[in-house]
């Protein structure tokens, strides 16, 4: 039996261990281990390559972010631009240069752009057009008032007035139908148009369905058209609704190179290769926060203040003030306007999985790349 002496002493050795293990992790990794990871880009045609030094950033914060990407179970890819160059890549699990992951709702953000191209090329008049000038199907059959005074502009802004589809399994089963003009009757308003934010992925297959019937063509064929284009970007599947309406809420399949290309469009005012591809004024308005803290989240990662704009969302982290587009599982392409700074992640996208473990893995990804934003205050 052990005496009381030798308890003292054995908890005394179990503190000092559990002390010096806690400023293990509290000090972080070493500068050795953080100088071993291998971050550099694939030299290829389709971006100029650069180092973090380069370009202005501190490679070992860099270094640490990837050292902790590797321990991401569902994480694809990640990959920094600065000043336009590639400064880092890398791919984890399942993913690679080439392969093209579903970016789920990140694809609103390019249903977003389409939309102001629309306008630019005057397929679209305004964005104060009424969405039910595109329904006519379903206008003599509105019950709700409300619902004849919901714009584009609304639906840009997730403030129409309906519901999130998570909310009840009835207003979820009706999204997975694909049959998405009758939902604009059938699906009751929960506040005034143009009132409050509510996140509504039928929102943005609607504005999809406009582009479209506006457009003469349905949704990829427009994007490639007029923007993948321009880009040099080769899309993959883009998934379609009952009516072969391209999903203007999520569907659309990119590598992770060809995504932070379109980040980068977005970073430069909708200029690419010298080539005014979106117009200036539609990325300012798109990239405007018109709700703030008004989401499921006030808080994720180190983003905080999260906001939204046209299907792009905001917050900042740290002193830096960010855009990003957003995904289920993680799928990111996040904008720091003030370093000249694009980051992107592809991941497992958890399609139709919505649960703590999906969550989980989704935030894990949003903190890693939050947490080194905010450590470029440094």
């Amino acid at each position: 039996m052990k005496t009381s002496k030798q308890i003292r002493v054995f908890f005394f050795k179990f503190t000092y261990a559990i002390l010096i293990l806690s400023i293990v992790v509290a000090c972080g990794p070493s500068k050795e281990e953080l100088n071993s990871v291998d971050y550099t880009p694939l030299v290829r045609d389709d971006w100029p390559v650069s180092t973090p030094e380069e370009q202005g950033l501190d490679a070992l914060l860099v270094a640490e972010m990837y050292l902790n990407a590797a321990e991401l179970e569902t994480l694809y890819s990640l990959l920094v631009i600065k000043n336009g160059y590639l400064v880092a890549e890398d791919y984890f699990n399942e993913g690679s240069v080439e392969q093209k992951d579903r970016l789920q709702s990140v694809t609103k953000s390019f249903t977003s752009a389409l939309v102001g191209i629309a306008l630019e090329q005057g397929c679209l008049s305004s964005v104060d057009q009424k969405m039910l000038d595109f329904f006519p199907e379903v206008a003599g059959k509105i019950t709700d008032p409300r619902k004849e005074q919901i714009t584009v502009r609304n639906l840009l802004e997730m403030r129409g007035g309906y519901p999130n589809e998570e909310d009840a399994q009835a207003l979820w089963d009706g999204l997975l139908s694909g049959h998405y003009p009758p939902l604009i009757e059938d699906f009751p308003l929960v506040s005034d148009p143009g009132t409050r934010f509510h996140y509504s992925n039928l929102s943005s297959n609607w504005l999809g369905i406009i582009v479209d019937r506006s457009c003469g063509m349905n949704l990829k064929a427009y994007a490639e058209e007029n923007l993948f284009s321009h880009l040099n970007v080769e899309p993959g599947e883009w998934g379609q609704d009952a009516e072969g309406h391209n999903n203007g809420c999520g569907d659309l399949h990119l590598a992770a190179r060809d995504a932070a290309k379109f980040g980068l469009l977005y970073l430069n005012d909708g200029i690419f290769d010298g080539n005014q591809i979106i117009p200036s004024d539609w990325v300012k308005d798109s990239l405007q926060t018109y709700s703030m803290n008004e989401a499921f989240v006030k808080k994720v990662g180190d983003f905080r203040d999260i906001g939204y704009g046209y299907q792009w969302w905001s917050a900042t982290a740290g002193n830096y003030h960010v855009n990003f587009a957003w995904g289920h599982g993680g799928q990111l392409i996040v904008l720091v306007d003030d370093l000249d700074l694009v980051v992107v992640t592809t991941s497992y996208p958890f399609w139709l999985e919505h649960n703590d473990q999906s969550w989980k893995q989704e935030k894990a990804i949003i903190t890693m790349v939050s947490e080194f934003i905010k450590s470029l205050d440094n």
